[in-house]
């Protein structure tokens, strides 16, 4: 992956991995009050997703996997560990550890009325599964855990870490997660392990995106409309 790109961003070496995060984060507080949207908001989410991808990001986002089965199970026992818990104990995350005034609330984002719809459905799984790890890949592992080592985080290598730039990472993608910060806090860890592991973006993404892609079609099979945030 080569991480030279346009002249703004070799200026601004941050941005090509964080510009994404950020329009990702706005779209995810402007939510209640994009609902006039209807339907077309899922559809526009990740149409404007991916388009700043393409624009700011494309030159360092490098999908090459190198262990495609092991990436695979990685995100598959990343989705186990996600709903493990409230399937094994019952009111599980109705305890005050995981619902207050600091995490926030469990609650379903996508309203009784757009559930059925196809488009929503489709659109919604397609930001989950294509765009989401992608930026958030990019974020949390390719672009932070380096900058906490050093702020010209391109002279290291991916996968490089320390136990502070480990442990902060995977604390901050937890609280990313609000009410599921204890199993956001695990996958932290364990897709912070693999990008050590690998040295690889793409294998990273792809555990993120089976991940994702396993909680979606449990969330739609299952009628559990709250793991989609």
């Amino acid at each position: 992956m080569s991480e030279r790109g346009p002249a703004w961003a070799e200026s601004y070496p941050s941005l090509p991995y964080t510009i994404p995060f950020v329009v990702f984060f706005v779209f995810l507080l402007l939510h209640d009050y994009l609902t006039f949207l209807g339907p077309w908001e899922y559809v526009l989410r990740a149409v404007i997703l991916a388009a700043v991808l393409w624009i700011c990001s494309r030159h360092v986002v490098d999908l090459r996997v190198r262990l495609i089965v092991p990436s695979v199970l990685i995100g598959v026992v990343v989705f186990a560990i996600w709903i493990a818990p409230d399937l094994l104990f019952a009111g599980y995350r109705s305890h005050w550890l995981f619902q207050n005034s600091i995490t926030g609330g469990s609650k379903i984002s996508l309203p009784d009325g757009l559930r059925e719809n196809t488009v929503v459905l489709i659109a919604r799984a397609v930001r989950a599964v294509l765009i989401v790890p992608i930026i958030e890949e990019l974020f949390w592992r390719a672009w932070l855990m380096r900058w906490l080592i050093n702020s010209d985080f391109r002279r290291l290598p991916l996968g490089t870490y320390s136990t502070y730039s480990m442990v902060v990472t995977a604390v901050l993608f937890a609280s990313e997660h609000g009410p599921y910060w204890d199993v956001g806090l695990i996958a932290g860890f364990i897709y912070n392990w693999w990008i050590i592991r690998t040295k690889s973006l793409g294998d990273c993404i792809l555990a993120h995106a089976v991940t994702n892609g396993a909680l979606s079609a449990y969330v739609v099979m299952s009628g559990q409309w709250q793991y989609w945030m």
